[in-house]
């Protein structure tokens, strides 16, 4: 029988863990993560908008080398450049995504709604050198595309203790979760230009209220931006 040392000691070597090795990827797949309840559970705060530079270095927080690496890369420019929810982005197969079109197919999205999202060639390339080393690693194509090194499916607890470690790793401060990727990506969209219709579309929104909610982040900027542009002459 362990003593309450020995498991105490147990627990800080799996939070000391680095992200992006084998090591990392043994510990999801004997589930010590598994069903784990988040922090900050029950709790709700405003997602914060992530700056371009903010989320170049939480992608590049990954290793370009490791398996693991290379896919939780992948896994956060799904959700950063393409805006997809963290269920719909663990639910993805490989078919599903064309790379060379620059396509994701969700077939099941919130409220079993299909709809196709568009990625830019950068984040697709990302994607595809995932899928090459999956496929390198022996794991079939009937799995799920972001998947343990062994072809077993991603926990959602995983994904969100993995943002946070990817976090403190790229230095930034602001809380770094699925949902403010997906908060950051439609901002980014509407600085770009997109018209809110299309936005919606790349969301799988069902209303055009709750695109408009995700919209109001860029207001600020917006707001300083056209206060820079009067003129007044003391």
């Amino acid at each position: 029988m362990r003593s309450h040392a020995s498991r105490g000691r147990r627990k800080l070597i799996v939070r000391a863990a680095p992200y992006g090795g084998a090591r990392d990827d043994k510990r999801h797949r004997r589930g010590r993560l598994a069903g784990r309840p988040g922090h900050n559970k029950g709790r709700r705060y405003p997602a914060e908008i992530l700056s371009a530079s903010e989320a170049r270095a939480l992608v590049r927080a990954s290793s370009p080398r490791s398996p693991t690496g290379l896919r939780n890369r992948a896994l956060v420019v799904v959700l950063y450049r393409g805006g997809l929810r963290l269920a719909e982005a663990l639910a993805l197969a490989p078919a599903d995504v064309d790379a060379a079109a620059g396509s994701i197919r969700v077939l099941h999205g919130k409220g079993d709604r299909a709809r196709t999202v568009g990625i830019d060639p950068a984040a697709a390339g990302l994607v595809a050198a995932w899928a090459a080393r999956r496929r390198s690693l022996g794991i079939g194509p009937r799995g799920p595309l972001f998947c343990t090194l062994d072809g077993g499916p991603l926990q959602q607890q995983y994904v969100r203790t993995m943002l946070g470690r990817l976090r403190a790793r790229a230095g930034i401060t602001k809380r770094v979760h699925p949902d403010g990727l997906r908060h950051t990506h439609a901002a980014e969209l509407a600085a770009e230009g997109w018209p809110a219709n299309l936005i919606q579309t790349q969301l799988g929104h069902a209303s055009l209220a709750t695109t408009d909610r995700y919209l109001r982040h860029i207001a600020p900027r917006a707001l300083l931006e056209a206060a820079r542009r009067r003129e007044w002459a003391a």
